[in-house]
């Protein structure tokens, strides 16, 4: 299986996948710390891939989501976006009802 097709597995396969730096328990920057707070604050079960751990899945990533930076989060299989993205509509309450639907 390649790496694409490796992405799309773990995007098809859960239904809130967040692609990190570390662990939800060991974070490995501020942004990704930030990001799984929020989630956890949400009270949904959720996937995590530490991208330093799969470096192949890392750098196609960014190709196949054509989005640059780490934390990404999916739901239901599209990027919602990173840090900023995800910290925003926690902020405005529509995180919690677009994690609860997917969940």
């Amino acid at each position: 299986m390649d790496v694409i097709e490796r992405i799309k597995d773990q995007l098809g396969s859960h239904a809130i996948v967040l692609y990190m730096k570390g662990s939800p328990d060991f974070p490995q920057c501020g942004f990704s710390a930030q990001t799984v707070q929020v989630i956890k604050e949400c009270g949904v079960q959720f996937m995590y891939i530490n991208i330093f751990e799969d470096l192949e899945v890392r750098e196609a990533l960014k190709e196949y989501s054509n989005w640059p930076t780490y934390p990404q989060l999916y739901v239901k299989g599209e990027l919602v976006g990173g840090c900023d993205i995800i910290m925003d509509l926690h902020s405005k309450g529509e995180l919690q009802e677009m994690l609860e639907k997917a969940a």
